[in-house]
C-alpha cells in the first residue's frame, strides 16, 4: 500500500497535535520509562524473520546480549527521529553487549526499507516484520515500539510512541551493568 505524500503529511499534522507520541491516534498509548523489576520481566517471544540478506533472525540468537528491539516503518515520523539515536547506541556500546535489532512494518516491503537504510547508514541488523510478530509481542498497534531485552532474554522496558533519547540509553547502561541471572539455554518456542 503506497503512502500518499499528502496523507503522510496530514499524518504527521494530526500526530503532532496529538502530542506526537507515536504513529498511533491511539489515547491508550503509554511508555514505560524504566526498567521492570526482575520479577515482572517476561520472556522475549520467540520469532524468525528474514534480513537484508534474507537471513534467518531469532531472537533467541542474541541471549546473553541486551537487545534494543524496534518496531518502526520508513513513513513514521517518530521513528525517523529515533532511528539516528539507535544508531549512534549501536555503535557506542556494540562491543559492551548490545545488539539493535529493528523491525521494518512496511506493507511495500524491502522496495521501501532497504533504499531508507542506506540513506540513513543504518549499521544494525533489520529485519521485515509481519503481524503474527507483532501479535506475539502485544499486538504492536503503534510506531515505534521499542523492547528493551536483558541478557537473559527478558524483556525489561517497552517505549510505545517517541520516548527520550536519554531513557533509552539509560535503560541500555543499567541493563549492560547487570549481568545475566540464568544459565544460557535455548528457549523453545
Amino acid at each position: 500500500m503506497k503512502k500518499h505524500p499528502l496523507l503522510v503529511a496530514l499524518t504527521a499534522a494530526l500526530l503532532a497535535v496529538a502530542g506526537f507520541d507515536g504513529c498511533s491516534l491511539s489515547s491508550n498509548t503509554a511508555r514505560a520509562a524504566s526498567l521492570k523489576p526482575d520479577s515482572e520481566r517476561r520472556p522475549a517471544p520467540e520469532f524468525t524473520l528474514k534480513d537484508t540478506d534474507g537471513k534467518l533472525v531469532h531472537i533467541s540468537d542474541y541471549r546473553g546480549k541486551v537487545v534494543l528491539l524496534d518496531f518502526w516503518a520508513t513513513w513514521c515520523g517518530p521513528c525517523r527521529i529515533e532511528i539516528p539515536w539507535f544508531i549512534d547506541m549501536q555503535r557506542k556500546y556494540k562491543n559492551k553487549g548490545l545488539e539493535v535489532l529493528g523491525i521494518a512494518m512496511d506493507d511495500e516491503g524491502w522496495e521501501v526499507v532497504k533504499p531508507f537504510l542506506a540513506d540513513l547508514g543504518v549499521n544494525y541488523r533489520v529485519m521485515m516484520g509481519n503481524d503474527p510478530t507483532t501479535q506475539l509481542y502485544g499486538d504492536v498497534e503503534a510506531l515505534p515500539t521499542t523492547f528493551l531485552i536483558d541478557r537473559d532474554g527478558r524483556i525489561a522496558a517497552i517505549h510505545i510512541g517517541l520516548a527520550s533519547r536519554k531513557d533509552f540509553e539509560d535503560g541500555v547502561e543499567e541493563l549492560l551493568q547487570s549481568p545475566a541471572l540464568h544459565a544460557l539455554t535455548v528457549r523453545t518456542k
